[in-house]
């Protein structure tokens, strides 16, 4: 059973200069609902390879966007699946996949679910040391329903305990995205709590949709740690509705991270 923890809720208003509040009507076509995920190459915490555990998670919170995280395509231990696509296929969404690494007689990387089709599709190498793991940024620009283009990209920060490759590579980010003028949503996992140097660095350009009230995203089975983000920018283009943690303690050792998003009008 899966547990929702709300973290907050933005109620907008607009006051019309006499008593009383009337709540403001929110165009739909500009709301765009996102969900950062590591699926854990798809072996659940049983370790039976169950997708469909993975997709009812995602459904569960009906998004627009899903990054996904620890995205196999046709290795050995995947049953020579791939994931994105069969993902796609359960959840009724567009597929997209890019690889990181060469694995185990496959490929490892990152992977986007839309429910728009994509407009542009980009996929950016990260740097990393000799013996770490190589990482990948996966970008898509979309039309939403209104006709407004935005960018989003999906990425997996390195795991080891040496921050030096998550700094390199958070500095990569911020490089290639901060010379692009699309209002761009950035999610994943970042294996980096808040405050640390690589979250710094990212929040030197981008937005952390969490604000202040970062609530823990790992590990899923007694959540302790934030490591799960959503950020954006231009700030002012952007405004947070509402974000939640979505705690299920099978389907992934992460829980997913689902923010509402409210794209501004460009001033």
């Amino acid at each position: 059973m899966q547990k929702f923890i709300k973290i907050t809720t933005v109620v907008l208003s607009i006051i019309w200069g006499f008593p009383g509040i009337c709540q403001e009507t929110l165009d739909s076509t500009k709301i765009v609902r996102v969900l950062s995920y590591n699926i854990y190459h798809g072996a659940t915490m049983n370790n039976d390879f169950d997708l469909e555990s993975i997709a009812r998670v995602i459904r569960s919170v009906s998004p627009d966007l899903v990054a996904l995280q620890e995205v196999d395509f046709k290795t050995n231990r995947a049953k020579k699946m791939d994931l994105a696509t069969e993902l796609g296929k359960l959840t009724g969404m567009a597929p997209l996949f890019g690889k990181a690494m060469s694995y185990d007689d496959g490929e490892y990387g990152e992977g986007i679910l839309s429910k728009y089709s994509f407009h542009q599709t980009k996929n950016y190498s990260l740097s990393c040391s000799p013996g770490h793991e190589p990482r990948a940024a996966l970008s898509v620009i979309i039309n939403l329903p209104g006709g407004e283009i935005i960018q989003f990209v999906g990425t997996h920060l390195d795991h080891t305990r040496d921050q030096t490759d998550r700094i390199s590579q958070a500095k990569e980010i911020n490089e290639i995205f901060s010379q692009q003028s699309i209002p761009t949503i950035l999610a994943g996992d970042l294996n980096a709590v808040p405050g640390s140097e690589p979250i710094n660095i990212l929040t030197e350009f981008w937005t952390d949709g969490s604000g202040n009230n970062p609530q823990p995203t790992f590990p899923s089975s007694d959540p302790k740690r934030k490591i799960d983000y959503v950020m954006y920018f231009p700030e002012n283009r952007w405004q947070v509705l509402e974000t939640k943690v979505i705690v299920d303690k099978v389907a992934s050792d992460h829980c997913g991270l689902l923010m509402v998003l409210r794209l501004l009008p460009e001033k």
